[in-house]
């Protein structure tokens, strides 16, 4: 956790970027690295009865860490995404409750 899924964007695109970006968010939200995952997610956009091109969409999934926290993460993304060529990106977060999650079948 967090978990970091990525939808509209070539994963050739991504690969070259994934391990400074673990780096910036792991100092940004304080979770030690292997918490991380980072999920390419194959999607077809359609518009009008025709396929067309995609649309940076990131979805973060974790345990709330604060807006502060929240902001500073959505902001490193869109660097990244923008430095890779994407002049639009939409991030969202969605909030697991620890008590909701469970490993191994204990929740956090």
């Amino acid at each position: 956790m967090p978990q970091i899924k990525i939808r509209g964007i070539q994963k050739e695109k991504i690969l070259p970027i994934s391990t400074e970006l673990i780096t910036q968010l792991k100092n940004i939200i304080g979770c030690p690295e292997n918490y991380f995952t980072i999920e390419h997610i194959p999607s077809s956009f359609i518009k009008n009865g025709s396929l067309t091109e995609g649309y940076p969409f990131i979805e973060v999934a974790w345990f709330d860490r604060g807006q502060e926290i929240q902001d500073k993460v959505a902001e490193c993304i869109t660097t990244f995404i923008h430095n890779i060529g994407c002049n639009d990106v939409d991030i969202f977060f969605t909030v697991f409750k620890e008590n909701c999650y469970y490993e191994n079948g204990k929740h956090f």
